[in-house]
């Protein structure tokens, strides 16, 4: 992508002086609004429901992309900060104040957090003693979880780049578009759904119509997308930092 050059708001601004000076009489002369989406590609002429086609193509398209902000899910807070691709993820989950982090490389799925976590919702009792002493030892390792295994499904998930886009950037209700912005740097055109509650999304001008920002409907949280197309490398844990637990992970 382009960055945009630090002395075209700057022009713009000179430019509209001018204008302002060269009144004759009532008669402006020569004085035209700039076109918001001169030199961008093209998407910011388009309605809103084609610019989230576009949006959803493009990033369907991009071989990786990294993710960061917090969704809200089931009343429940999570902070994300996540790389994806087509074949696996990685990065971080804080939920309820404890951070994880998570690891698939195509099916085999690892989560790495400390004994509290593992033990959290351990119960009481000799099962609850099993269950804490278990905890203990999976703390500060790569835990391969079995697909069979409840959380599997939900670590998963945040690591799955289809999945989450796909829930991620839908916007509800009447589309429209919402004005021009910038992000990071990047010129971007608004879409919102229903004037805004039904979410806002922050859409590239420049090179691929890529989400930069997503305000989610109902103020269940808000991500910025960056490194789109950029790939990165998933290795998988050395024997030494990981444990295959082999049955059904303790409550988490």
């Amino acid at each position: 992508m382009t960055p945009i050059r630090q002395g075209r708001n700057h022009s713009a601004a000179l430019a509209s002086a001018i204008c302002v000076l060269a009144v004759t009489g009532t008669v402006l002369t020569g004085c035209a609004e700039e076109d918001p989406n001169e030199g961008t590609n093209g998407v910011g002429r388009l309605s809103a429901e084609k610019i989230q086609a576009k949006t959803r193509t493009a990033a369907e398209s991009a071989g990786a992309v990294r993710l960061h902000g917090s969704v809200v899910s089931g009343g429940r807070t999570y902070a994300l900060d996540m790389r994806l691709k087509t074949d696996g993820g990685e990065g971080s989950v804080t939920t309820k104040g404890a951070t994880f982090r998570l690891l698939r490389i195509g099916e085999q799925l690892f989560v790495k957090a400390d004994a509290e976590f593992w033990s959290h919702g351990a119960g009481q009792g000799e099962g609850g003693k099993a269950d804490a002493a278990a905890a203990s030892k999976l703390g500060g390792k790569f835990v391969k979880v079995p697909q069979g295994d409840p959380s599997y499904k939900k670590f998963s998930g945040f690591t799955d780049k289809g999945v989450l886009l796909d829930g991620l950037l839908t916007l509800h209700g009447k589309l429209a578009t919402d004005g021009h912005d910038e992000q990071a740097g990047i010129r971007t055109i608004r879409i919102s759904g229903d004037k805004g509650s039904g979410g806002t999304l922050e859409v590239s001008l420049e090179g691929k119509p890529y989400p930069l920002r997503l305000e989610r409907a109902g103020g269940a949280g808000t991500l910025t997308f960056s490194a789109w197309g950029q790939d990165f490398s998933l290795r998988e844990p050395e024997k030494n930092e990981t444990v295959d637990y082999g049955r059904q992970l303790p409550a988490s």
